[in-house]
């Protein structure tokens, strides 16, 4: 029986590229989504992966998708947290709501969906958990004190609970990117684009083929040697 492997995020950007590559390794995959219901769609009809829609900053919401999941396609083997959002501005201008939304939404999500799978995942003696952060957790980043502290937290969450499983057949990584060749990077203006892709020792945005590549490579059952680490996948752009 092929396992089970559930990305939240999954429907756009890097999480969708990580759903696809899971599926063509053999994986059956599901993803969530929280918003965009029509790019959901769209991926779910070119790519064939089942989509499940709920708020992974909500505990509740977190505990009633994953039981629909795990009722659906049996119990969750490797576990992709790669939801996430930015609500960039200066700290002496950020607002709570700006600060508490990025907190919950990538930093508190990993606790959420976790503490959901992690239970079974003990009993069954094996897991596979996969948590996306930024090289902006590493480095820092002007006007993204939140995000940056979000990022920072999944790290330290990762050593934790890689320490606290190791012994019950679960590995507990991170997957860091840097910048990568997504909607949402492509969207910034050209000429901070520009002078980011100079400051980026190999010269070029990453792809989103190539983080899920990282992935792979930590869920496979031949990774289970690894945990608590973090995979750094940013064209070399913290040897600066």
């Amino acid at each position: 029986m092929n396992k089970v492997a559930l990305v939240t995020g999954g429907t756009r950007g890097i999480g969708a590229s990580i759903a696809i590559a899971l599926k063509n390794k053999g994986y059956t995959v599901a993803v969530t989504y929280q918003s965009n219901e029509a790019s959901a769609k769209k991926f779910q009809q070119e790519n064939q992966i089942p989509i499940y829609q709920w708020d992974i900053s909500n505990f509740e919401a977190c505990q009633e998708g994953l039981n629909e999941v795990i009722k659906t396609h049996g119990s969750i083997d490797v576990l992709v947290n790669n939801g996430g959002i930015t609500r960039d501005g200066f700290l002496h201008r950020q607002s709570t709501d700006q600060w508490n939304h990025v907190i919950t939404t990538n930093l508190t999500s990993c606790f959420n969906m976790t503490r959901g799978v992690i239970e079974s995942m003990r009993e069954r003696g094996f897991g596979r958990i996969i948590n996306i952060s930024s090289v902006n957790a590493l480095k820092g980043q002007i006007g993204q004190a939140n995000y940056c502290a979000s990022k920072a937290g999944i790290i330290g969450f990762t050593k934790a609970l890689a320490l606290e499983n190791a012994k019950k057949g679960i590995t507990v990584n991170v997957v860091a990117p840097g910048y990568i060749g997504t909607d949402m990077v492509r969207a910034i203006s050209e000429p901070i684009l520009e002078q980011i892709i100079t400051s980026i020792p190999i010269g070029r945005l990453g792809q989103a083929e190539e983080v899920a590549r990282a992935v792979l490579f930590l869920a496979d059952d031949m990774s289970g040697y690894i945990t608590g680490e973090t995979l750094n996948i940013n064209g070399g752009l913290l040897c600066n």
